[in-house]
């Protein structure tokens, strides 16, 4: 016990325990990193807390790599999942990628492994280190990733989504006033792809710009901005937000004159959705409710059911995601949307239009998805995407539906993989 105070003295080690706790968390359980971090980084300071996310965002994003450095120093590979190849990521990652020095590193490392082989880390630690090594540029796909999406979309996409993961994603604003784009272009210092939008870069404080305060605008990916985009003008028609939170959506809808009615199952979520409301001024119903339960008093003229999914393709931000999701979840996501689908549709007035999307670069969850719902519901057609509606260089695909894809504004700063398309419900 008296040893063990000693380690606690160990300036940052309560960050590493955390982070190894996190680590598990996501990798052992398959919990999201951003909902497990809570529970791991519990009682830390603000800066510990953001500390501990950096750890563990940065080895999840080079998982590959570190294992392969770790690999090159053993005479037998550590078993995935064994205390001290976890303590070994954490160990190089802070670093290779977070300034860290090599002896700082170590010796928050070692008590992690009280117990067990601390000559077998300190031993691969140094031998990894004094050779200077540096991570590849773009980071490593894990194998299982890249072949899933090879398979989908050829060859190529997987190399574009590793140079996408190392690219910085830039900060997209949504703003409240669509006619003033340019003006709040010019006063951010950003460029725009869309009527409403601002990019500004990566590393923008968020809270110290100008309109923040005032609710002029909310940050929002321009891909996950286009949902709403194509449901256009309100003029005081109702229309269902599902699985709306945290609201960047809602405040859309809101914004271009539409009746909005915010479900989402999540009451905490709602809370920010609410507190953005606030901000921006802008107004929407809210309900707490669990979609396969809930229902309508009445049938609506828009629905945008942003759908539950794998979020594979916001892993540029959550590179959890490539380390949690595999065929399982995946099926079982694309049934929950093939139920929710099918429900919600009946919410819909004859001639009205419902926009199904996710954040996700599997087909199952996107293009199957909308073709299988086709052939079974002879009362709905698709309603293609217009260039017009569309931000500048994100092209509508061929079968009339929207897809954004790791390659997408590149050259831009990139966008979020998404699928999107708008359904239609015949008149009468």
């Amino acid at each position: 016990m008296a040893r063990h105070s000693k380690h606690e003295d160990v300036p940052g080690l309560p960050a590493r325990r955390a982070a190894l706790r996190l680590l598990d968390a996501v990798l052992r359980r398959g919990d999201p990193l951003e909902l497990a971090l809570h529970g791991a980084a519990q009682g830390l300071p603000p800066a510990d807390r953001a500390l501990v996310h950096a750890i563990a965002a940065e080895t999840l994003r080079h998982l590959p790599d570190l294992d392969a450095l770790i690999d090159s120093a053993t005479k037998q590979p550590l078993p995935d999942d064994a205390k001290a190849r976890m303590v070994l990521r954490i160990a190089l990652i802070q670093v290779l990628a977070l300034g860290t020095a090599p002896h700082a590193a170590i010796a928050t490392a070692l008590p992690l492994v009280d117990g067990g082989p601390r000559k077998l880390v300190h031993g691969v630690f140094g031998t990894v280190t004094r050779a200077e090594p540096v991570l590849p540029n773009p980071p490593t796909l894990p194998d299982t990733v890249a072949a899933r999406w090879a398979a989908q979309w050829g060859e190529a996409m997987p190399q574009a989504a590793a140079y996408a993961y190392a690219v910085r994603p830039p900060v997209d604003l949504s703003l409240r006033d669509a006619s003033e784009t340019q003006s709040w272009a010019e006063k951010l210092g950003g460029e725009n792809f869309a009527p409403g939008h601002v990019r500004l870069p990566g590393q923008t404080v968020i809270t110290e710009l100008a309109g923040f305060a005032e609710g002029a605008w909310w940050v929002q990916d321009l891909a996950a901005s286009c949902p709403a985009r194509l449901l256009g003008a309100g003029e005081g028609r109702t229309v269902l937000d599902l699985c709306a939170a945290p609201g960047g959506k809602t405040m859309q809808l809101a914004a271009a004159g539409w009746q909005v009615t915010a479900v989402d199952q999540s009451k905490k979520r709602l809370e920010r959705l609410s507190d953005n409301l606030t901000r921006t001024g802008l107004a929407a119903t809210i309900v707490a409710a669990d979609l396969r339960q809930w229902e309508p008093a009445a049938p609506v003229d828009a629905i945008l059911l942003d759908a539950p999914c794998t979020a594979t393709g916001i892993y540029r931000r959550h590179p959890d995601v490539l380390h949690r999701i595999g065929p399982r979840q995946i099926d079982e996501l694309a049934a929950l949307q093939a139920e929710l689908l099918g429900r919600v549709a009946e919410w819909l007035k004859p001639g009205g239009t419902l926009v199904y999307a996710t954040c996700s670069l599997e087909q199952a969850e996107g293009e199957d998805q909308v073709r299988a719902f086709l052939q079974e519901h002879r009362d709905f057609t698709l309603q293609p995407a217009l260039q017009a509606e569309l931000p500048d260089q994100i092209a509508p695909c061929a079968e009339g539906w929207m897809r954004t894809l790791p390659d997408t504004l590149a050259d831009k700063g990139g966008a979020d993989g998404f699928f999107i398309a708008r359904l239609a419900r015949v008149p009468g």
